[in-house]
């Protein structure tokens, strides 16, 4: 369902928003600040804040989907030359917020008192890559970097992928190169989970991320770069349906993932070690990267640890609570959506491969909600529809019977023709505007002499 979907993208981005303030043991004084900066940088009243707050609080995640008849468009909401006007103004002044650019533009006499509002300009700017925190990205330069570190375990979590070896696993012996996906715990260096993988693309990111919260729970946050693999839109919502906090590092900071980084470092040693014993197939050379990390990583001292613990006995020493979820709910949050067309013969393409939808769909455009680890069975969504399992077509060797039409398409009996009933109607209407014509030969034969 696209209002469905366009729903839970909303809630994801007010999540987003709000998620600075759901973090533990805020005290009143900087709540107060959080408020004021978001308000300021998002154009939205406090009120509006706290309102999305209290049902986020009441409902969790489906308190934060818009309510009532949906989003209204705001595509023709701002007129282009007063929009350009505005990116001027923003440009002008990175610091300028949107109720200033707003009263310029109304002292100018460009717009009409009240004719824009803080929302709508603020959603503007930010589709154009000009809102208040895009201006702060590209302006922050050269800052030094410093160190940071979390209090707890599962308060932050790290990610990364690193460019592994050619091993020789495809077909007739030929090289493929792997990549490494691990997620670190920041406050004990703890590695949650680590595989190699065949693919470059967010799948493998998507699947590591499930391993690690099915084994270790939901952490507070996560952060990532801005690798292409990371910074998609399904992260955004299976973050917000979880409960998580999703932060990026700033575009060109290197120094910001500086934890991950040391491990991928440290990892160079096991890739050294690993080409000696030359693995033949991804499991065995998995399984070696699952020795070595728990022999010369996990449990051996760490540095960067006080006392100079291992990264496995801090994570277990320290006492804060693991929230751990159920598997359905887990994999309910890790499921993505496309749109699909259902062509002639009732069936849609997906990923190459045929699933049958029904008859009564042909031409419609259906939502197709899947597991990326698992397609043999996707979920249809349309409206007016219960969702509904399918799964792929499989073609026989004999033509299958053609399913019936069903009763909402079968031709229904009628009485007579509608189109010539009207258009009979049609031709008397119009025979009654037209006045007769006055024949003057039958005047002449009425014995009439003033004609």
């Amino acid at each position: 369902m696209r209002d469905q979907k366009k729903a839970e993208e909303v809630a994801a981005q007010r999540f987003q928003l709000l998620s600075p303030l759901l973090a533990e043991g805020l005290d009143p004084a900087k709540a107060r600040e959080l408020r004021a900066g978001i308000c300021e940088q998002m154009g939205l009243s406090e009120r509006t804040l706290r309102r999305y707050l209290a049902k986020y609080s009441k409902d969790g995640f489906a308190g934060l989907k818009p309510r009532g008849r949906g989003q209204r468009r705001t595509e023709d909401a701002i007129p282009q030359n007063i929009l350009d006007q505005a990116i001027l103004l923003r440009r002008e002044i990175p610091g300028r917020s949107v109720a200033q650019i707003i009263q310029i533009l109304e002292w100018e006499g460009k717009v009409a008192p009240g004719q824009i509002k803080r929302s709508t300009l603020q959603e503007k700017l930010s589709e154009r890559g000009y809102s208040a925190r895009h201006m702060r990205m590209y302006s922050q330069s050269g800052v030094a970097a410093r160190r940071f570190q979390q209090k707890s375990r599962n308060m932050l979590w790290h990610s990364d992928i690193k460019y592994g070896p050619y091993l020789p696993i495809g077909p007739d012996g030929a090289k493929k190169q792997v990549y490494l996906v691990t997620f670190i715990d920041d406050a004990t260096r703890f590695v949650l989970h680590g595989e190699f993988y065949l693919a470059l693309d967010q799948v493998i990111v998507e699947d590591c991320f499930r391993k690690a919260i099915l084994k270790y729970g939901v952490p507070d946050s996560v952060y990532f770069d801005n690798g292409k693999q990371y910074r998609t839109k399904w992260m955004a919502r299976t973050c917000s349906k979880l409960g998580i906090r999703l932060l990026y590092a700033k575009p060109y900071s290197p120094e910001a993932t500086g934890k991950v980084e040391k491990f991928n470092q440290t990892v160079d040693s096991f890739l050294r070690e690993a080409a000696l014993s030359k693995p033949q197939t991804l499991d065995h050379f998995n399984q070696l990267f699952n020795v070595w990390l728990e022999e010369c990583y996990q449990n051996k001292p760490h540095s960067a640890l006080e006392n100079k613990l291992s990264p496995t006995a801090a994570y277990q020493r320290d006492r804060k609570a693991l929230k751990f979820l159920d598997q359905e709910t887990v994999a309910n949050a890790f499921l993505h959506c496309e749109e699909r067309k259902v062509d002639k013969s009732g069936c849609i393409s997906f990923e190459g491969r045929k699933y049958e939808v029904g008859l009564n769909l042909i031409g419609c455009t259906v939502d197709v909600v899947y597991d990326p680890a698992d397609i043999e069975e996707l979920t249809i969504e349309y409206d007016g529809y219960a969702p509904w399992k399918v799964k792929q077509l499989v073609i026989g060797d004999r033509v299958g019977r053609r399913p019936k039409l069903p009763a909402s398409m079968q031709p229904l009996p009628a009485e007579s023709s509608r189109l010539l009933d009207a258009a009979m109607q049609k031709n008397l209407e119009r025979e009654q505007r037209i006045a007769p014509a006055i024949s003057y030969r039958t005047v002449y034969k009425e014995g009439r002499s003033d004609v």
